[in-house]
């Protein structure tokens, strides 16, 4: 495959996984009448930016997720206190915008000192202009413009803390189910392109060749059917094959495949392990066959199950200290393996996007500051106590939470980075 595919088909990865995640937030939340200002795609500096009705979207710098930013969930950034100057243009006898600043350059606008203003309940105005006081009712999706920036007001019923416990926990756990939902659906894709292996196999395959080992230097291919070894016809034995190679380190051995219907024999010498074991560097594999439109649903499921094993034991691990930062990967790495994995074709690149959504998934549903499961939880406290919890301690959490994430984050990054340096995979 061609780098420039490579390179493509590992940025598609994470785009996607992390759109699909954060388009179910952004589709429940707006579902629950919820304003959604901006969906993001990456954090930092924005790097493209369009607004489609009252929704920005954005690409930004650093691809290590996104967000999904709904009216209420921070606070404001604009007020406007009594006493202020301000402008607003009426349209259809409401205010379709507030203007702060710039107001001798506005046209085709009321110009006056503001005595009461409610843009959250009432939507009402109390401008004074010259000497009259005049109300206006304002739009529900009045803009205020300030700095150049247009900001949409949030009545109330638009926010996020208005909605109930019920509608704020979907719209929070939507993301990882999503993510749920095309890990299953990428690893039936996967079964149906690769088939599972045969359960009384006859014969076996070729199935990786290691580079730098003796078999990479041979006429060997994935794929090539496993005829014998030094005469020794194989069928469907592996165990008899790897204690031939075994006994014969340093010893050539004539090596036979089958491919494409012509035999092809190599001659091929061991190389002794670290326990004087002879190793060419090969892995057996059992044919496969294709998997019926029903079994995809039984193996998939098969699938999410065993990576949810092996993704907690994971988890496990880093919570008793059973790892070294060597260990750990970041974005770096992850892109790495994509590329690399990407490389080998579309099929194995298939299994490894519904891992690392799986993965996503999971993640983002732990109890850790920052993320959904952390949210979630605090859903909960509101559901067992009756009342929320402070919206600035829980900000204050999230706040440290992230900056921790970002942290270690940073540091990963940097040991990938060192890795790289180092030649190390």
């Amino acid at each position: 495959m061609h780098t420039i595919q490579v390179v493509f088909l590992t940025v598609m990865v994470f785009f996607v996984i992390v759109t699909i995640h954060e388009w179910g937030h952004f589709y429940f939340a707006k579902r629950a009448g919820i304003l959604v200002r901006e969906f993001a795609i990456g954090f930092g500096p924005k790097l493209f930016s369009i607004k489609r009705g009252e929704t920005r979207y954005t690409l930004r710098l650093v691809p290590a997720g996104g967000f999904v930013r709904m009216a209420g969930e921070d606070p404001e950034l604009i007020e406007i206190q009594p006493g202020q100057t301000i402008a607003v243009r009426v349209k259809d006898g409401k205010v379709s915008r507030i203007y702060l600043d710039r107001l001798d350059d506005r046209t085709n606008v009321v110009r006056g000192e503001v005595e009461s203003i409610d843009i959250e309940n009432k939507l009402k105005l109390a401008l004074n202009a010259d000497g009259v006081t005049e109300s206006f009712d304002i739009h529900p999706q009045a803009l205020m413009i300030a700095k150049g920036k247009e900001t949409q007001i949030a009545p109330l019923d638009r926010q996020y803390g208005s909605k109930t416990v019920g509608q704020r926990a979907l719209a929070i756990v939507a993301g990882p189910v999503m993510n749920f939902i095309l890990a299953f659906v990428l690893f039936g894709v996967y079964f149906q392109m690769a088939g599972v292996p045969m359960e009384n196999p006859d014969r076996l395959l070729i199935g990786d060749v290691v580079a730098g080992m003796p078999a990479s230097k041979a006429d060997i291919k994935v794929g090539d059917v496993i005829d014998s070894v030094n005469g020794v016809k194989i069928g469907a034995d592996s165990e008899k094959m790897i204690d031939l190679i075994s006994k014969s380190p340093n010893v050539p051995l004539t090596f036979t495949v089958v491919r494409e219907g012509k035999t092809i024999t190599s001659k091929i010498t061991p190389k002794p392990d670290d326990t004087g074991a002879g190793k060419l560097g090969i892995t057996a594999a059992v044919p496969s066959r294709s998997v019926k439109f029903g079994e995809t649903f039984k193996y998939a499921g098969q699938a999410m199950k065993n990576m949810t094993i092996m993704i907690f034991e994971g988890f496990k691990n880093l919570i008793i200290g059973n790892f070294k930062l060597d260990d750990l990967g970041g974005p770096v790495r992850t892109a790495q393996v994509t590329s690399q994995i990407a490389s080998q074709g579309i099929t194995q690149l298939t299994s490894w996007v519904a891992i690392l959504s799986l993965y996503l998934g999971i993640f983002n549903l732990l109890p850790i500051p920052a993320l959904d499961g952390s949210r979630l939880l605090f859903l909960g406290l509101e559901a067992v106590r009756g009342r929320p919890v402070d919206p600035n301690r829980e900000s204050m959490v999230h706040f440290i939470g992230f900056a921790m994430l970002m942290l270690l984050m940073l540091a990963v990054t940097y040991n990938d980075i060192l890795r790289l340096v180092r030649g190390e995979h």
